[in-house]
């Protein structure tokens, strides 16, 4: 696959690395950067070729410097202990120069007001402003300009380092005026991040009590069921319907779409099949054509549903059936064969005009029921590999003699141990087992 940007595409994120400031000692440089002007540590580290790479942030993190230590008489050695040319940008260089001096940071000068005339914008400036600029008086000849321009004003304060190194600390009218705008949008921002999260984790919240919160009791069936989703909220629901006349719905379904979106068609499908309900145990088929009537009703085009319900008669060991577009649940015989329950109806939501037709099997003592979504499936290892139907039989298998729930926790932590990055779709399966 080509690793081309398309010029349709968003250009790729790009930001200052760091910038380089030698040093005699990283350790000491580091305590400097640290513990006299609170500085965070970046990263502190070894590259391939064992040498150590050490950088620091200030606390907004907007800018990295790497504390290098050059070899001997090289000509970065020489640059110790001279002017760095980096200036840092505060609101209040009083502030920061009390601050600073009480832990013992060596300031060449104390703050002062300097006015420039300028015809460029300040920030252009600034070099010549702290009588940094590594260009001649004559190529700056273009900041400094008569009586007719306006007058910058600035407050700047110099520093060394334990080395030596000399910093800039200045604040300007104009950026003090922009900081202070950027911080009240970065607060701002910060305040709708913490809304939003707060409010998604009400949500998850809500979608949890939309699943089972008990298991109606059967005497030939135990049963269970579990729901790990990628994100805070999902698109993943399973359900048990207690149909009356010692019958039990058994219900899995995958919403299209991921996150909110998708949690809001999942509650939508949960609250049409629970309210319609009432009528599965006479006529399954017609449940479900009520509820894709309602489905398609109430999402937009294009969202949909894979769903596989099942009624089972608890007294006598019958599952009827309609898979509605969703994978083939696995029915594991006692004598270790497996019969595929497939599709016998389209996915929910697309057609308004929709049926479906039933299926039927017949339950034996130690039969186990497996319904499950691609989120199990589907996971992939690092090299690319689906864990697969294959390997979901495997661990039927080896776990058909644990209790259904106990089954549950074991399969599942054995996807999540084939796919231990980031989970990437809902995770949603059903056991149930039939006694002997």
């Amino acid at each position: 696959m080509s690793t081309t940007p398309s010029p349709l595409r968003q250009s790729p994120h790009l930001r200052l690395h760091c910038v380089n400031v030698f040093v005699r000692d990283q350790d000491r440089s580091l305590r400097f950067f640290v513990d006299q002007l609170g500085f965070n540590v970046a990263f502190d580290t070894r590259v391939q070729s064992g040498e150590r790479w050490v950088g620091v942030a200030p606390p907004d993190g907007a800018a990295i410097l790497s504390l290098i230590v050059p070899k001997p008489n090289s000509e970065q050695h020489k640059l110790i202990g001279r002017a760095t040319q980096i200036v840092f940008v505060t609101e209040d260089v009083t502030a920061k120069f009390q601050e600073w001096s009480k832990r013992g940071v060596r300031f060449q000068t104390t703050p002062r007001l300097k006015r420039i005339r300028y015809q460029f914008h300040p920030a252009q400036t600034a070099a010549a402003a702290v009588g940094q600029s590594t260009e001649p008086a004559s190529s700056r000849s273009g900041m400094l300009l008569g009586e007719e321009t306006p007058i910058w004003g600035g407050i700047v304060a110099r520093f060394r380092d334990i080395d030596g190194n000399t910093f800039s600390l200045v604040s300007f009218d104009e950026l003090t005026h922009a900081m202070e705008a950027q911080r009240r949008v970065i607060a701002a921002k910060q305040e709708g991040e913490r809304r939003a999260a707060h409010e998604l984790e009400i949500a998850k919240h809500v979608q949890s009590r939309l699943f089972p919160q008990t298991l109606p009791p059967l005497a030939t069936l135990e049963y269970s069921g579990v729901c790990i989703q990628a994100r805070q909220v999902g698109g993943d629901y399973y359900d048990f319907l207690d149909l009356g006349q010692n019958c039990l719905g058994f219900v899995i379904a995958d919403i299209s779409g991921k996150g909110i979106a998708a949690a809001l068609l999942m509650a939508n499908l949960q609250a049409n099949l629970r309210s319609l309900c009432a009528i599965a145990k006479q006529q399954p088929h017609h449940l479900l054509r009520s509820v894709n009537q309602l489905f398609c009703e109430n999402t937009t085009d294009g969202a949909f549903a894979t769903l596989f319900f099942a009624e089972y008669d608890d007294s006598a060991r019958l599952l009827r059936y309609a898979n509605c577009g969703h994978l083939p649940a696995l029915l594991l015989r006692d004598d270790g064969s497996v019969t595929r329950l497939g599709a016998t109806a389209t996915v929910l939501g697309i057609f308004k005009k929709w049926d479906c037709e039933l299926g039927e099997c017949q339950l034996a003592p130690g039969d186990l029921l497996a319904l499950y979504t691609d989120g199990i499936t589907e996971s992939f290892n690092h090299d690319g590999e689906e864990f697969g139907e294959s390997r979901l039989l495997e661990s039927l298998r080896r776990h058909r003699t644990l209790s259904p729930q106990a089954a549950l926790a074991s399969m599942v932590d054995e996807v999540l141990h084939f796919s231990p990055q980031e989970q990437h779709d809902d995770i949603t399966l059903i056991l149930a087992k039939c006694r002997h």
